[in-house]
């Protein structure tokens, strides 16, 4: 009775872009599934702010009735503590936008998205940063890192370009930024801007998160003006003196 060859898969001699179908390499990420949950995360967080600043409010309003805090004191042209603290943090969030900026409310849903991603992208760069053999040499060593493996991970591409003053400043472009892609308003192009703020808040955070895992310190500057085009600056905190 004769014997039927064995198959062997690994010992065939298949194209690469045909053992990449058949033998997929695992991802850490699902790009499509992100995509889906950033927007119902977003719009999760958008009505639970509104229901904590409300009732934040509503308590604020007893409190003064009761003659137990002081009423606030009436707006002028010029914002209070609370919005000039606001107004920075979302004029930082997106220099040289034109549109008008985030309520109390947004900047609430912001600063939330921001810190959830944090935590997930530095647990996604240590994941990531595992298989390397060596350190990182320097700090832009590290960037270049972020801006190939971190980001081809999340987004399934590296960034488009990356700039540096070799000073502690980075400048991250991405010129077709999938968090971006379906973002619109029949308000026009300033609209559409507006609400990009709230969608770029969690992959700042998860370039932030991210970076600091890796053992570099910064803040993270994002700013778009065309949509889907997006740039995040990274600035290194200067060394003491």
């Amino acid at each position: 009775m004769s014997r039927l060859p064995t198959h062997n898969p690994s010992s065939t001699s298949l194209p690469s872009a045909a053992q990449t179908l058949t033998d997929p390499e695992p991802k850490q990420v699902d790009a499509a599934v992100l995509d889906y949950l950033l927007i119902e995360l977003t719009n999760t967080l958008k009505h639970s702010a509104a229901v904590a600043n409300k009732r934040l409010k509503e308590r604020e309003a007893e409190l003064i009735k009761a003659g137990l805090l002081a009423p606030p004191l009436p707006r002028k042209d010029h914002p209070g503590v609370r919005d000039s603290m606001n107004s920075t943090t979302s004029s930082t969030s997106n220099r040289n936008n034109n549109a008008k900026p985030l309520d109390e409310t947004e900047e609430a849903v912001r600063v939330r998205l921001e810190n959830i991603g944090m935590a997930v992208g530095g647990n996604l760069a240590e994941r990531l940063s595992r298989s390397r053999s060596t350190r990182f040499a320097d700090p832009l060593d590290t960037v270049k890192f972020l801006c190939k493996d971190v980001w081809s991970a999340i987004w399934d591409k590296p960034v488009d370009n990356l700039r540096t003053n070799h000073r502690g400043i980075y400048v991250l472009q991405d010129n077709s930024f999938k968090p971006l892609l379906r973002i619109s308003s029949s308000q026009g192009s300033q609209e559409a801007l507006r609400r990009s703020r709230l969608y770029l808040a969690y992959p700042t955070g998860l370039i932030k998160g991210a970076l600091q895992r890796l053992g570099l310190l910064g803040v993270v500057l994002p700013e778009t003006t065309t949509l889907p085009q997006c740039t995040f600056q990274v600035k290194q905190p200067k060394a003491s003196s």
